[in-house]
C-alpha cells in the first residue's frame, strides 16, 4: 500500500504542473489571474476556471480507483484561496467538493470550504503580493530564508505561516478522514516518513503552479516594460520632430511677414490648427489615416507657400491601410524633406505623390516626388533635416 501511495504521489507533481501548465496558456485566465483587484463577476469566472480541472480529477479518480493522483482538489482549493482571498476560496471549495459530494464523500464539502477560507484569510495578511508569488514549495529553501529573515530582526514571515497553516490544514484533512474514511478522500500511511512524503507533495502541489504562473506573470511584466519603453523612445522622437517641424514653418512664417504679411497670417492660423491638432493627440502610434490628415494639414502650408500652381498632392492609397496602426508623426519628416531638397530648388515646383499598400503581412508607405533629389544620398546613407543635423529622417529611420 505505501508503495502505492509513493507512486501516487510521484504522479501527482506531474498532475499538477500540467493543470497549472494548461491553464495559464489561457490568455482570459492570465488576465483574471495577475490583476491586483477583482469584480464579483471576475472572480467567479477566476473559480470557474481554476476550479473544474480539479473537479474533472476527482471524476476520474472516482471512477478509475488505481488513479488517486487525478484527485489535487485540496491543493487546489488552498491555490484558489490564497490567489483570490476568502470568497474565491470558499466558492472554490464548493465547486471542487460537488463531484465528491455526488460519489457519497459528504465531508468533503464543509473541509474544502474551511480550507479555502483559511488560505483566502491568509492572504491578507500578506503586505506585499510578492509574498504569494515567491512562496517555495522546497522546505529548505524557505527555512533558511525564513532563519536569514527572522534572526537578526524577530518578525512574523508570511511564507512561513502560509508553511505552517498548510501543515495544519493537511493535519486537519488526514484527522478527518481518519475519522470518517467513508466520507471523504485522503492519502494516508502508518509510517511516518510516507505521510511526511504527503506533506511534501501537498506543499509541491501548491508551490508548482505558483511557480509556474509566476514565470507567466514575470513574462508579461517584461512585455508590459518593454511595450512602455518603445511608448517611452516613441514620444521621445516625437518631442525632436514636433520643435523641428515647428522650427520649419515658423521660418516659412517670418519669411513672408515683411514682403505678403496677408499670406503670413493665413499661414499661422493653419499652424495654430496643426498645433491645436498636435496637443490633442498624445497616442505614440495612429491609424494611417489619422498621419494622413495630419498631413493634409501641413501641406495646406505648404501650398500657400509656394502656391497652388507649383505643388500639387497625388494620393493613392489603399483603403484597407487605412486603420492600419503606424508611429504618429512619420510621415511629416518624409514630405518636409521633399519640399526642401526635391521641390524647393525647381522653379516650376513639382508634385508629391503618397502611396499605401499591403505586401504580404508588411505595410508599404512612400512618399515620392519629382524634384531635382539629393545627389548621391540614399535615406540610410545621408538622412537630412533642419540645418543638415538630420533630426527629423534619422528619427523617421
Amino acid at each position: 500500500m505505501d508503495k502505492l501511495i509513493l507512486i501516487t504521489l510521484l504522479i501527482k507533481l506531474g498532475v499538477a504542473a500540467a493543470i497549472a501548465s494548461a491553464l495559464v496558456r489561457a490568455r482570459e485566465f492570465q488576465r483574471l489571474l495577475f490583476r491586483e483587484s477583482r469584480t464579483l463577476w471576475q472572480t467567479v469566472t477566476l473559480v470557474l476556471f481554476t476550479s473544474l480541472p480539479f473537479a474533472l480529477g476527482v471524476i476520474v479518480r472516482a471512477s478509475t480507483p488505481n488513479f488517486l493522483a487525478a484527485d489535487l482538489t485540496f491543493e487546489g482549493v488552498i491555490l484558489i484561496g490564497v490567489v483570490g482571498g476568502e470568497g474565491a476560496g470558499v466558492l472554490g471549495g464548493i465547486v471542487c467538493s460537488l463531484p465528491a459530494v455526488l460519489h457519497g464523500e459528504y465531508m468533503s464539502l464543509p473541509v474544502l470550504v474551511v480550507v479555502g477560507f483559511v488560505a483566502g484569510f491568509l492572504r491578507n495578511f500578506a503586505t506585499d503580493v510578492e509574498m504569494i508569488w515567491s512562496f517555495s514549495p522546497f522546505v529548505d529553501l524557505s527555512l533558511y530564508r525564513w532563519i536569514r529573515k527572522v534572526v537578526p530582526r524577530p518578525k512574523i514571515d508570511w511564507q512561513m505561516t502560509f508553511f505552517v497553516v498548510i501543515m495544519l490544514l493537511q493535519m486537519m484533512h488526514w484527522e478527518v478522514g481518519r475519522l470518517f474514511p467513508k466520507y471523504i478522500f485522503s492519502l494516508s500511511s502508518s509510517s511516518f516518513w510516507v505521510n511526511v512524503a504527503i506533506f511534501a507533495t501537498v506543499l509541491m502541489c501548491v508551490g508548482i503552479p505558483l511557480k509556474i504562473w509566476n514565470n507567466t506573470r514575470i513574462e508579461l511584466k517584461l512585455e508590459e516594460q518593454e511595450r512602455l519603453l518603445l511608448q517611452a523612445r516613441m514620444e521621445a522622437l516625437q518631442s525632436q520632430i514636433n520643435p523641428h517641424f515647428l522650427f520649419n514653418t515658423l521660418n516659412s512664417v517670418s519669411s513672408l511677414v515683411r514682403f505678403d504679411p496677408d499670406t503670413a497670417r493665413e499661414l499661422i492660423v493653419k499652424l495654430a490648427s496643426i498645433l491645436r491638432r498636435l496637443l490633442k493627440k498624445t497616442d505614440a502610434f495612429v491609424p494611417l489615416s489619422e498621419e494622413i490628415d495630419f498631413i493634409d494639414d501641413y501641406l495646406d502650408i505648404e501650398v500657400v507657400r509656394f502656391g497652388r500652381d507649383k505643388l500639387k498632392v497625388v494620393k493613392d492609397l489603399d483603403p484597407n491601410t487605412l486603420e492600419i496602426l503606424v508611429p504618429s508623426m512619420m510621415l511629416q519628416p518624409l514630405v518636409e524633406n521633399s519640399i526642401k531638397h526635391g521641390l524647393s530648388p525647381k522653379v516650376e515646383g513639382g508634385s508629391i505623390t503618397m502611396r499605401s499598400r499591403i505586401e504580404g503581412d508588411r505595410l508599404m508607405v512612400e512618399v515620392e516626388d519629382d524634384g531635382v533629389g539629393i545627389a548621391g544620398a540614399g535615406f540610410l546613407e545621408r538622412p537630412t533635416g533642419v540645418g543638415g543635423t538630420g533630426i527629423g529622417m534619422a528619427n523617421v529611420a
